[in-house]
C-alpha cells in the first residue's frame, strides 16, 4: 500500500495566485487549479470545496500579510492618522508582483459579494476616524486616496509605472503626509 500524498494549502494558494495573477480571477477554477498543481480536482477540493473558499483562503492569506508589514509600521493600536500613515506607508513598500497579486485579487472581489462587504468596511474604516475639520487630516484622506489610485493604475496595467517613478509617486505620497506645510513646494510669489 503506497503512502498517501499530503497537500499543502500553502503551495496550491501560491499556485491560485500564480492563475489570478496571470490570466485574472475567472481563470480560476477547481479544475484549473488541480491541473496546475498535478493533483486531482478532488484533491484540491479536500483542501478547498469549492471557488469560493479557495477565494476567501486567498484573501485571508493576503490580508495576514498585509497586517503583519502594516503593524510593524502602523503598530497594534493606531490612532486614525496613523491609520492612514500606516497604510500608505505598506502600500509604498510593497513590491510590483505583491501590487498585481494584490490587484488580480480584488478584482476577484466583484464576483463575491460576501468578501466585496468586508474590503468596503475595511477601506471606510482607515479614513472613517479622521477628523475632517483638522487640515493635517485632510491631507491624510487626499495620501489615502493617492496612495490606492497609483496602486490600483499600476497594478491594473492601466498606467506603466516603474520601479523608480513608483518611489518617486510614493515619495510625493508621502509628502502629504509631514506636519505643517511641509509640501517641499512653494507657492507662486505674487509679482504685482
Amino acid at each position: 500500500m503506497g503512502r498517501r500524498k499530503t497537500i499543502d494549502r500553502n503551495v496550491l494558494l501560491d499556485i491560485a495566485e500564480q492563475i489570478v495573477g496571470g490570466q485574472g480571477a475567472k481563470a480560476l477554477t477547481i479544475d484549473a487549479l488541480a491541473k496546475a498543481a498535478g493533483i486531482t480536482k478532488g484533491g484540491v477540493q479536500y483542501s478547498f470545496r469549492n471557488k469560493e473558499a479557495l477565494l476567501d483562503a486567498i484573501f485571508e492569506r493576503w490580508d495576514q500579510q498585509y497586517n503583519s508589514l502594516y503593524r510593524s509600521i502602523a503598530g497594534d493600536h493606531p490612532d486614525a492618522m496613523e491609520k492612514v500613515a500606516g497604510h500608505v506607508q505598506a502600500t509604498r513598500q510593497a513590491d510590483e508582483s505583491a501590487n498585481a497579486r494584490a490587484a488580480s485579487l480584488m478584482m476577484a472581489l466583484l464576483e463575491n459579494p460576501k468578501q466585496m462587504a468586508a474590503n468596503r468596511t475595511w477601506y471606510r474604516g482607515i479614513i472613517s476616524d479622521l477628523d475632517l475639520s483638522d487640515e493635517k487630516a485632510r491631507r491624510m484622506r487626499l495620501a489615502f486616496l493617492a496612495s490606492e489610485g497609483a496602486f490600483l493604475l499600476r497594478s491594473l496595467g492601466l498606467l506603466d509605472i516603474d520601479d523608480s517613478e513608483w518611489q518617486d509617486m510614493m515619495d510625493d505620497v508621502a509628502t502629504t503626509l509631514l506636519p505643517g506645510d511641509d509640501s517641499g513646494r512653494q507657492d507662486p510669489v505674487d509679482t504685482e
